[in-house]
């Protein structure tokens, strides 16, 4: 699972000029869902979410997460972030979850990110237009990594 977290003063998503979903301070998050990600990743990744500190403190340093400023996600699903580009021009979008895992998964990050935080998001599968106003800028990339049940890296980073 990969996510792009930005610090954002403000985020929406529109579909056939239509707003779906639209946040004032806190985060844009746009969640890839992988081949091998299961409810144990979309659970990690929501909390690693909901407790990173990115967020100033009285004297500017990163240390508040969204939860301490009483923030708000957009959370919008982008199969891209689940393609490589190690050779030749085009993506390569095999290792993306088929659409119906995907979602499921999708959905269940959403969930667990909504426990503690306003969340708004974007359609699933939907051609979507997002328009942000970043607060930094601020992005990190953020990565789950499959572990088999031997505790062995399946990645193929």
């Amino acid at each position: 699972m990969r996510l792009v977290v930005q610090r954002v003063n403000s985020a929406r998503v529109e579909i056939d000029d239509e707003v779906v979903g639209e946040i004032k301070r806190g985060l844009l998050v746009f969640v890839g869902i992988e081949k091998k990600d299961g409810p144990r990743e979309a659970d990690f990744m929501a909390e690693k979410v909901l407790h990173l500190r990115i967020f100033p403190d009285e004297n500017g340093k990163m240390n508040r997460s969204i939860r301490d400023i009483n923030g708000e996600i957009l959370s919008v699903s982008q199969f891209t972030l689940a393609s490589h580009i190690s050779k030749g021009r085009r993506p390569d979008f095999n290792n993306a979850e088929d659409p119906q895992n995907a979602e499921k998964l999708y959905d269940r990050f959403n969930e667990m990110v909504s426990r503690d935080i306003r969340l708004e998001k974007g359609r699933f599968g939907a051609m979507m237009r997002i328009q942000s106003v970043n607060d930094g800028p601020v992005t990190f990339i953020i990565e789950k990594k499959y572990e088999n049940k031997a505790g062995i890296d399946r990645s193929e980073n």
